[in-house]
């Protein structure tokens, strides 16, 4: 992420006061060139950095911009770890008071020095994680991240997905991960990696014993290990045209499940999408008659089916049914 990344240059310049590209580029797994484009963008923010050109040349931090880390908490210390998170985040894993203390340190050590007459750059800049028509959702996720961070068994109550009521089952936590605005709770389970859905979770119960964690493993690596599990798991690729006007509407609903754009044409555009079923074509039916699967014939006749069973339902009932309801 490349407003973590900013940060981190600032924290190191912060520390050594001066670096070189190299170094900075070294300590932070990028390109040379990539790093002068950050001091760039940092330049154009406000921030007093510059670098100096020549044999022994190197990207400075003026020192009258530096903040006294002394001054930052703990707390304070730890958040910028996390920094780019929003903070509606921040909000839900009880981390915003101590988001806007440390805010407005930094914003009066920036304060001290403006050299550009740019606009700062929150301000022209916002990041705003939630998906497009989602509702939000109050989730009270700040029990599990501190059971997380204090290595601490937890109980949950956990409803998966299309059933009505949920099981409850011991979790060892890693962490929380914050994926296209949903949070889940990545945990070990009998020693086998699973993610929890927050919103799923129907109640949960802290155990006083300590949280049996698989050796080498972490929360990053964790989640990879799940979502590489999930990329290679069976399913199904739907292949359909889709009417082109509608290309837009199907990567905001279909998102990652639209694995590619075979083809497009004026009218009509030929896409890839991947489910774990059958049954989740579904979900293309929102898309009327603005779409026409093609194959394969599992799919294209489950479709006709369940849209079928649809035009049957509405067939079935009279006009007094509708009476006096609300959509």
């Amino acid at each position: 992420m490349k407003s973590s990344r900013l940060l981190s240059i600032l924290l190191l310049l912060q520390t050594h006061e001066r670096m070189t590209s190299q170094e900075l580029a070294r300590r932070l797994e990028v390109s040379s060139r990539t790093i002068l484009r950050d001091i760039t963008a940092l330049s154009a923010a406000g921030v007093p950095i510059y670098t100096e050109r020549g044999r022994g040349g190197a990207i400075v931090l003026d020192h009258r911009a530096r903040l006294d880390v002394s001054r930052l908490d703990p707390h304070e210390l730890q958040l910028l770890s996390v920094a780019g998170l929003d903070e509606s985040l921040l909000e839900q894993i009880g981390l915003h008071a101590v988001h806007v203390r440390t805010q407005q340190k930094l914003t009066a050590v920036a304060a001290r020095k403006q050299t550009s007459a740019a606009l700062p750059l929150p301000e022209v800049l916002h990041v705003d994680p939630s998906g497009w028509f989602t509702a939000e959702q109050e989730l009270d996720v700040a029990g599990l991240l501190t059971a997380a961070r204090n290595r601490q068994r937890i109980r949950l109550r956990y409803r998966r997905s299309g059933e009505n009521s949920g099981q409850w089952v011991v979790a060892d936590p890693y962490g929380l991960v914050n994926k296209a605005g949903s949070w889940y709770l990545v945990a070990d389970t009998d020693s086998q990696p699973r993610m929890f859905n927050t919103s799923r979770i129907e109640a949960r119960e802290l155990l006083t014993d300590s949280a049996v964690l698989r050796p080498g493993c972490d929360l990053r690596s964790v989640w990879q290990e799940l979502l590489t599990s999930f990329q290679s798991a069976p399913g199904i690729e739907v292949h359909a045209q889709l009417r082109s006007t509608r290309l837009d509407l199907a990567r905001r609903i279909l998102r990652g499940r639209m694995i590619r754009i075979d083809g497009y044409e004026d009218e009509w555009t030929h896409i890839v999408v991947h489910y774990p079923d059958v049954e989740s074509v579904r979900q293309l039916l929102q898309f009327g008659d603005h779409i026409r699967i093609l194959r394969p014939a599992a799919a294209v006749v489950r479709f006709r089916e369940i849209a079928a069973q649809i035009v049957q339902f509405h067939s079935a009932q009279s006009p007094a049914d509708y009476r006096g309801q609300h959509y």
